[in-house]
C-alpha cells in the first residue's frame, strides 16, 4: 500500500504539470478544486445516498441504467455520480438522472474518509472498472454495502498476477460482484470468491431503451432522402480512409461519418477526399443542398444513436486503436456491423462475429468484401440485421437482476 499511495500522490503532482500545457489534465486538476467544500455545500444530513462511480463516459453508460431504475423505483434515493476522467464529466455534468455529480478525489486514504464523512453513502456501486485500494478499504471498515456490476475480469488482469495480493484483498470489499460472464465467475472462483452473479451487460438495456426513445431528426431525414444510409460511428483515422475509400466506390450510398474527435484537420481532409461532396452537421443551414453531399460530417455529440435508426448498414471506429467503440448502440437497430481488427477485447464484438451479425475488417479491401454481398443481396442484408438485432435482444434484463440482487429490487 506504501507503494501505491506513492503512487497516487505522483499521479496527482503529474496532473498538476501536465495541466499547464494539457487541457484534460487542466480539468482534470480544477475540477477538483475545493471538492470538499463543494460536496459538503451539495449534500444534506440524513439523505439517502447511493454512490455510483464510473471512470469515464463508456462506464457511465453501462451504469446509467441502473440509476434510472434506481430513481424510477426508489424515489426517496439521491444518486450522487462520481468520475475520474474529464472525458465522463464534463459531458455528464448536468445528466438529469443523478442528484449531484462530481470528479472523484484522487484515491488518497485521507481523501477517502473525508469523502465518505461528507457523503456517507448506503451502497457504493462501482461500473466495471477502477478499484481503488483506500476508498474501497474505507468502505469495508464502514461496513458500507458496496458492488461493481457489469466486470469483467480476464487471467492477466493485475488480480491474478503474482504481485496482485493487495488487489485480492481489495475484492472482500464487494457484497456481490455482479460480473459479465461465466470466465469472470470461473476466475474469481479459483482465488476465493464465490459471492458473484452473473447477471450480463447492462448497456443491452441501455441501447434498448435509445432505440425506443429514438429521436427524429428532421436534417438527417432530409440528407437521406430515398437512398440508402451507411453510418459510421466514432471514427479515427485509419477507420476514416477505409470509409473514404469505400463512399468513393459507392456513389449512390449516402454516408453519415462520425469522427470520435472533433479534429478539424481531419474533418477537412474528409471533406477534400470525398470525390461526392461532403458537408459538416454544424455548417448546415436553410441554404445548405444537403441532396448535393454524399458525405455529412456528424461533428457534434449526442444523436449519433437515433441516427443508427436511419442507416442500412453501420462502421463502428476505433478498432485500429486500443479498441472498438460501443458496437450496441447500431445493433439493436438490427444494422449489419463492420470494425477494426483490435476487437478482441470485447465480448460481444466476438459474440455477432460468431452469430455473423458483424465482421472483422483490416484494409479497404475486406471492409468492401463484406459490403457489397449486404449492398446486393437483399435476402444476405436482412438475415445479417436480424442476427444483431435478435442478439442484443436476447441480453436484456441485467439491470434488474442487479438491482434485486443488491435488495433495490421491484418493490
Amino acid at each position: 500500500m506504501c507503494i501505491y499511495n506513492v503512487g497516487m500522490y505522483l499521479y496527482e503532482q503529474a496532473v498538476s504539470v501536465a495541466a499547464l500545457r494539457n487541457t484534460k489534465a487542466r480539468q482534470w486538476r480544477d475540477g477538483r478544486r475545493d471538492i470538499f467544500r463543494r460536496l459538503e455545500a451539495a449534500i444534506q444530513p440524513n439523505e439517502r445516498i447511493v454512490w455510483v462511480h464510473a471512470a469515464s463516459l463508456g462506464e457511465f453508460e453501462q451504469g446509467r441504467p441502473i440509476i434510472e431504475a434506481l430513481k424510477q423505483q426508489h424515489n426517496d434515493i439521491k444518486i450522487l455520480l462520481t468520475f475520474f476522467s474529464p472525458s465522463g464529466y464534463e459531458i455528464r455534468k448536468n445528466y438529469a438522472g443523478a442528484d449531484y455529480i462530481f470528479y472523484l478525489p484522487i484515491d488518497r486514504a485521507s481523501y477517502a474518509r473525508r469523502f465518505l464523512d461528507i457523503v456517507q453513502p448506503e451502497a457504493a456501486i462501482f461500473i466495471k472498472y477502477e478499484f481503488w485500494l483506500n476508498y474501497l478499504g474505507e468502505l469495508r471498515r464502514r461496513n458500507i454495502a458496496t458492488y461493481v456490476v457489469s466486470a469483467i475480469f480476464r487471467p492477466d488482469s493485475v488480480f491474478f498476477r503474482p504481485w496482485g495480493g493487495a488487489w485480492r484483498k481489495a475484492l472482500g470489499t464487494f457484497d456481490k460482484l455482479f460480473v459479465q460472464n461465466d470466465e469472470s465467475r470461473e476466475l474469481l472462483a479459483s482465488i476465493g470468491y464465490t459471492n458473484v452473479v452473473v447477471a450480463g451487460d447492462t448497456r443491452f438495456d441501455r441501447v434498448a431503451a435509445i432505440a425506443k426513445s429514438a429521436k427524429r431528426i428532421e436534417l438527417i431525414e432530409r440528407f437521406k432522402g430515398n437512398d440508402r444510409l451507411f453510418v459510421a460511428g466514432s471514427t479515427w483515422a485509419p477507420d476514416e480512409e477505409l470509409l473514404i475509400e469505400l463512399a468513393n466506390d459507392n456513389p449512390t450510398i449516402r454516408f453519415v461519418i462520425a469522427p470520435h474527435e472533433m479534429d478539424a484537420a481531419r474533418i477537412e481532409h474528409l471533406i477534400s477526399a470525398i470525390k461526392g461532396g461532403a458537408v459538416r452537421y454544424t455548417h448546415i443551414d436553410d441554404s445548405t443542398d444537403l441532396r448535393s453531399a454524399q458525405v455529412l460530417i456528424l461533428d457534434t455529440v449526442g444523436i449519433l444513436s437515433s441516427v443508427y435508426g436511419y442507416a442500412t448498414w453501420s462502421y463502428i471506429g476505433g478498432g485500429f486503436g486500443v479498441g472498438i467503440h460501443n458496437t450496441l448502440e447500431a445493433a439493436t437497430f438490427g444494422l449489419p456491423i463492420a470494425f477494426g481488427p483490435n476487437y478482441h477485447k470485447f465480448k460481444e464484438a466476438r459474440d455477432m462475429i460468431a452469430l455473423g451479425a458483424a465482421c472483422s475488417v483490416s484494409s479497404s479491401a475486406e471492409l468492401k468484401a463484406w459490403f457489397e454481398p449486404l449492398r446486393d443481396n437483399d435476402e444476405h442484408l436482412q438475415a445479417t440485421g436480424s442476427a444483431a438485432r435478435e442478439y442484443t435482444a436476447k441480453n436484456l434484463g441485467a439491470t434488474e437482476l442487479i438491482l434485486k440482487g443488491m435488495g433495490y429490487g421491484t418493490k
